[in-house]
């Protein structure tokens, strides 16, 4: 395997450039957002990769200090990666990155997206200005993927797990989410056509729709 040339640039961004632009190396850290993942969650979220490929950007990762692991109490006693408290502080330049390129004339719209990918791309079209009444928690079940949305205090936190008491249940697969918020797809359009269900309270679930851009 050749070995990488290091770039003697004392600029930040040259330096981020020698940490993050490997190929798969920005997804890695996308995939991680939203909290830890074992490696076969990993090869889930971004199934073009290699195994090789991926442990070795694992690695690179661990090595520059961006992603840990560690090892699940029983019964799980399975090993998983996550950020590092440094490599959290990657989301906000991660999410302004993924707005400017949506922006780009050869942006595929319309192409699929996994959940991790299509909660993110909420979390970065959210404004808190229209949000600062609102205070709400949903639960987002994607297939088998469950993510948590708690929105309060004008701010959009996401984390991957179960909602505590969720003011409402949304159920459906993230093309289908995607195209409401994005793509002006009717939201009673969707849940007639059987694409997405919510449970709860259905006022709840149509705000956020409504405040995420339909």
């Amino acid at each position: 395997m050749a070995r990488r040339r290091k770039v003697e640039d004392g600029c930040g961004i040259a330096h981020a450039s020698e940490l993050l632009g490997q190929r798969w190396a920005l997804l890695v850290v996308r995939e991680l957002l939203l909290g830890p993942k074992r490696f076969t969650d990993l090869r889930t979220g971004l199934p073009d990769i290699s195994p090789n490929v991926l442990g070795q950007r694992l690695r690179e990762l661990e090595t520059s200090g961006i992603v840990g692991r560690r090892k699940l109490a029983p019964p799980a006693a399975t090993q998983v990666y996550e950020l590092t408290e440094w490599g959290r502080e990657l989301e906000p330049a991660v999410l302004a990155l993924g707005r400017w390129a949506s922006k780009s004339p050869s942006f595929p719209a319309g192409a699929e997206m996994g959940p991790d990918s299509l909660v993110l791309a909420l979390k970065s079209s959210f404004d808190p200005a229209e949000a600062e009444d609102l205070e709400a928690t949903y639960e987002l079940r994607l297939g088998d993927t469950v993510l948590a949305i708690d929105i309060s205090d004008g701010e959009f936190r996401a984390q991957r797990g179960e909602a505590r008491v969720p003011d409402a249940v949304i159920r459906g697969n993230p093309n289908a989410l995607a195209a409401v918020v994005f793509d002006g797809r009717q939201l009673q359009t969707s849940i007639e056509s059987g694409e997405m269900e919510i449970e709860g309270s259905t006022q709840a679930g149509a705000r956020l729709f409504t405040l995420l851009g339909s």
